[in-house]
């Protein structure tokens, strides 16, 4: 299933307009949709595990774990998730991202694992090149370890086709070797809705149930639920330099150049990943409905406007894929 927006309704919206224009009734068969791969890795699957990162597509996703688990409504009463939240932290990542991730496990009464790459460091199965390299790329070894340490066989992810090119190659249940990897030419095929889920001894399936969802589907569908975010999200006042097209935020960690004008800017940010890079675009939106508009006239994909880390080569992400990344 592949539920999209009518291009009949993608009118060109101005600030006249309001969201509600909008149609969402595909919404609903997108959440049903992830519903039921939510409830397929609890019954296919010995130890799955969810990976929630407190950003806005884990929590999509939480939200809909819930009415899986706990009623249509979305209470909490009726059930908990059957499984345990999974964070591989970088070190550096957003503090309004990752104390948000702790109390929203905690509001659910949700098992909440975090596993460190500073951990990886001092075990010595992750070496930096310089003290300033990103930290992001190897979250692979660290997830790596957590799956082992845990024997997760199922791992389920927020990713969406829509965020690049490599994201698009993938299935819904994505098979990764006993080694982690990930084989694009050996994917299963999933026809009918219908999904392989065999395993040998090693292996693990990473899972992606908002596989079909865009961007825009993920801000109507917080807007319509009223899902809470990070304020990140949201316009607020930053430091930032212009810096290869992006807007890269000035922190102790990424400090500005010599010769690069700091400037405070209205921004947001449209993901949140490792602050080294992750950076945030211009926006004065305030709200999901506002940022439902923005996102319409958006031409730039949320990973191609705001990560340096996709920015070193075409291949960049599918080449963390394969050595075991998200």
């Amino acid at each position: 299933m592949n539920a999209r927006t009518p291009p009949e309704q993608l009118e060109p919206m101005t600030h006249t307009h309001r969201p509600d224009h909008l149609s969402n009734a595909h919404l609903d068969a997108l959440e049903e949709e992830t519903i039921f791969i939510l409830r397929e890795v609890a019954a296919a699957f010995e130890r799955p595990t969810l990976l929630f990162s407190g950003g806005k597509d884990s929590l999509v996703m939480l939200k809909c774990a819930e009415k899986a688990f706990g009623g249509r409504d979305g209470t909490s009463g009726a059930g908990r998730i059957p499984y345990p939240l999974l964070m591989i932290d970088t070190g550096h990542n957003f503090k309004e991202v990752t104390d948000f991730r702790d109390s929203r496990a905690k509001e659910l009464g949700a098992e909440l694992i975090v596993r460190s790459v500073e951990d990886s460091m001092k075990r010595g199965t992750v070496r930096l090149a310089h003290p300033g390299e990103s930290r992001n790329v190897h979250q692979s070894v660290t997830l790596l370890e957590a799956i082992e340490e845990f024997r997760f066989d199922a791992l389920i992810g927020g990713a969406r086709r829509d965020e690049e090119k490599a994201r698009a190659k993938e299935r819904i249940f994505s098979h990764r070797d006993s080694f982690g990897q990930w084989q694009p030419k050996a994917q299963r095929p999933e026809l009918w809705t219908l999904f392989n889920t065999r395993l040998q001894p090693g292996e693990h399936f990473r899972v992606f149930p908002i596989s079909n969802w865009t961007e825009l589907d993920v801000w109507q569908y917080i807007d319509r639920e009223q899902i809470a975010l990070p304020s990140l999200y949201y316009t607020h006042k930053r430091e930032v330099v212009e810096r290869k097209g992006l807007l890269v935020p000035v922190t102790e960690l990424t400090p500005a150049k010599e010769g690069e004008k700091v400037e405070s800017r209205d921004v947001r940010f449209r993901t949140v990943g490792d602050i080294t890079c992750t950076c945030p675009v211009e926006s004065t939106a305030a709200t999901a409905a506002e940022i439902v508009i923005e996102t319409l006239a958006a031409d730039v994909s949320e990973r191609g406007a705001t990560r340096m880390d996709d920015k070193t080569s075409e291949a960049s992400m599918e080449k963390r894929k394969k050595d075991g990344y998200f």
